[in-house]
């Protein structure tokens, strides 16, 4: 893949070197942006290598979890900043530490609520109807993470 941008710069270059130049400096802005939250979700999936045992995640995301699981989930969800994309190194680390992927389901539902959006959220459509969008997306995060779980259990049986 970075072979293939390299090489599509370099052709870009040649046919427009003004508009390529003005691609890669737009490009190296975006790292700007992202490599913070890349740094940081590379720092907390060391952490977890280094720190937490497979029973501690097998016990708040794993088979066992329970309710608590669920909960936990959709917390982190909502709470989680920064795009998806930069999560994903963190929950296959937390996957392959024994999180059930209903959970993981439900953490990347629940990141459609965004905390500091919702004050502009109320401004423009009220509180009664920011607060049952809300829980529609709790709703939803619950569902599709059921959803996959059903899935999961048939795959077994």
């Amino acid at each position: 893949m970075l072979g293939s941008v390299i090489l599509t710069y370099v052709i870009l270059f040649f046919m427009d070197p003004e508009n390529a130049k003005h691609a890669v400096f737009e490009g190296l802005q975006v790292l700007k942006m992202v490599l913070p939250i890349i740094l940081v979700v590379f720092f907390l999936t060391g952490l977890v290598n280094i720190t937490v045992d497979k029973e501690k995640i097998s016990r708040h995301f794993g088979k066992e979890s329970g309710m608590k699981g669920w909960f936990y989930a959709i917390v982190a969800g909502i709470l989680s900043h920064g795009p998806t994309y930069v999560w994903y190194p963190f929950l296959q680390n937390l996957r392959e530490h024994g999180a059930k992927d209903s959970l993981i389901f439900a953490f990347l539902y629940a990141r459609a609520i965004k905390i500091p959006w919702i004050p502009l959220m109320i401004s423009y459509f009220g509180w009664v109807f920011t607060l049952f969008f809300s829980l529609y997306i709790i709703i939803g995060a619950l569902l599709q993470g059921m959803i996959v779980e059903l899935i999961e259990r048939k795959k077994e049986n």
